[in-house]
């Protein structure tokens, strides 16, 4: 239990069902879908979709999704709701734009939304009700409007240059070339009438016919590659695949397999269950390793993860527990490693050198889902007559030659979106999951371990302060949040960090956690986002 003295807010408990997502009027929306029939797959859609409304900046139907569903009969359904390059998309081409790296702002960075696609198909191969009562909250909120909420501004705030860029986008999302602020109302009738079309005659609405006719104008006008036959081959872009997972602590930790990044997690704590105990959950030597465990892994990443249709990922290696010890053992207590070995290699002597929400429902139903557009407001293009605004998750692709992850025709790019479950014995007993870009696999492992490891509570866990190495330039920076104690920080820079403060802090996150033992549902939810918990 945590210390009522102290700033902070408990768990939410529930009996028979409950949400967790980043908005209260999504929570609130997943939890009337499960009170009206639905199941928690339902809710989790409802939820989804209030928040591609009402958290615009981060979600959208123009957007991708991944989803991990744990039956309450047992085990781990996963989708890939990725969206793919268009059929012309080659470095050759993008070249010939102009382009010599992928630009988050270019039209070539939006590939064909997966979200819808992924929505239909777990709704009708596993939900209860349709996605017409579904998304009837979400267009409420589209069509009467919602009063934009503190998290919400800020990130508005901040994307001001990106929505400026196109003038149909800075007509809609911008008043008088200023961001919306904290408390104005916003509409978004367009989205509205696209999102009852969607809930009318589901998928095929949204990838044939006017609305993607709107959208491949829009990326046309702009320069982009896109047809309408790209559009109507996402119509069935969102397919069931085999989950990954790795033992740990009596239990199992399941993610989604590449092109998303959840083997990262595996790796993670993999390597970080094989160190002695480091004293406790905010500790010099707990950060040092977990970062430097995260070093090593991100650079795996950065060399091996792509579209595995496309290219050969290492899985085996990756997760095997030889490779992950050999990883462990490079990593030492008494100082930050100056360089990293080539990628995939453990040997010293070779070289010196990403919204996410949750629900479970009264019959013991966990979902596990996570929707986005990738950076703030995506590619900052809006297709103005159907109100969708446009991802930028092709600024995970590269232009370099026999990359695995450079662009090409139909591919699907890295990508940061990862939901999470944790079973045992066959049953779910936590889908969580941890926002924000590139920090989520540091974030996922660093809640599991303050859970599951240090003792905290699902709420504490979710608030201890967070720590993310850079995956930029210089790789001994160290993103630090106002949270975390002086000394810690100098601590880390002794051993040769470089700790720098962080305009906001790392992420969001949400979890359930399922006691089967005593028949509860304790639930958490990030306080650097603007959402809740509840249950009944």
């Amino acid at each position: 239990m945590r210390d009522l003295h102290l700033p902070g807010r408990s768990p939410a408990m529930a009996l028979n069902a409950m949400a967790a997502t980043s908005m209260p009027v999504a929570t609130l929306a997943a939890l009337d879908i499960m009170r009206a029939g639905g199941n928690a797959l339902d809710g989790a859609i409802a939820a989804a979709a209030v928040l591609a409304v009402v958290e615009p900046q981060s979600t959208g139907i123009g957007g991708d999704c991944f989803c991990l569903y744990a039956p309450a009969s047992g085990g781990v359904v996963a989708i890939n709701g990725s969206g793919r390059a268009p059929a012309a998309a080659t470095p050759e081409a993008l070249r010939a734009a102009g382009l010599t790296a992928m630009e988050n702002t270019s039209v070539h960075s939006v590939t064909v939304p997966g979200a819808v696609s992924a929505w239909e198909a777990l709704n009708k191969a596993h939900g209860r009700i349709g996605l017409d009562q579904i998304l009837q909250p979400a267009i409420r909120y589209a069509e009467e409007g919602f009063a934009v909420s503190s998290r919400v501004s800020a990130d508005w705030e901040d994307s001001v240059g990106k929505l400026s860029k196109q003038p149909q986008t800075a007509r809609r999302f911008l008043k008088d070339g200023r961001a919306f602020a904290f408390g104005d109302r916003f509409t978004q009738p367009e989205l509205g009438r696209t999102l009852r079309a969607i809930g009318r005659d589901g998928a095929r609405a949204f990838y044939t016919g006017e609305i993607a006719a709107d959208m491949v104008a829009t990326l046309r006008a702009a320069g982009g590659l896109h047809t309408e036959e790209d559009f109507a081959e996402g119509l069935e872009v969102a397919n069931f695949v085999d989950p990954i997972s790795r033992k740990w602590r009596g239990m199992e930790v399941f993610q989604c397999p590449p092109n998303g990044s959840g083997l990262l997690v595996l790796m993670l704590l993999g390597i970080l269950e094989g160190f002695p105990d480091p004293g406790g959950p905010l500790t010099a030597t707990r950060m040092h390793r977990h970062l430097e465990a995260a070093r090593l892994v991100y650079r795996d990443r950065d060399a091996f993860l792509a579209d595995p249709s496309q290219v050969e990922v290492p899985l085996g290696k990756l997760l095997s527990d030889d490779y992950l010890a050999g990883l462990r053992g490079m990593i030492s207590d008494e100082k930050a490693m100056v360089e990293l070995p080539p990628a995939g290699e453990v040997d010293w002597q070779k070289h010196k050198d990403t919204v996410y929400l949750t629900v479970v429902d009264k019959d013991g139903n966990a979902c596990s889902f996570i929707n986005s557009l990738f950076e703030g407001f995506g590619s900052g293009i809006l297709a103005e007559k159907s109100g969708v605004m446009l991802q930028n998750r092709g600024f995970g692709f590269r232009l370099q030659e026999g990359h695995p992850n450079c662009i090409a025709p139909r591919k699907r790019p890295m990508h940061t979106i990862i939901p999470g479950m944790v079973m045992k014995d066959g049953k779910a007993i936590m889908p969580y999951g941890v926002m924000g870009g590139h920090f989520q696999p540091m974030g996922q492992s660093w809640f599991l371990t303050n859970h599951f490891q240090f003792g905290l509570d699902v709420q504490e866990a979710l608030d201890l302060t967070r720590v993310f190495p850079s995956v930029g330039a210089d790789h001994r920076d160290v993103e630090i949040e106002n949270g975390l104690p002086s000394e810690l920080r100098d601590a880390l820079a002794a051993l040769g960090h470089q700790p720098k403060p962080i305009k906001k802090p790392h992420g969001g996150g949400q979890a359930i956690l399922i006691d089967r033992e005593r028949g509860i549902l304790v639930g958490g939810s990030d306080p650097r986002k603007d959402g809740c918990a509840m249950g009944y």
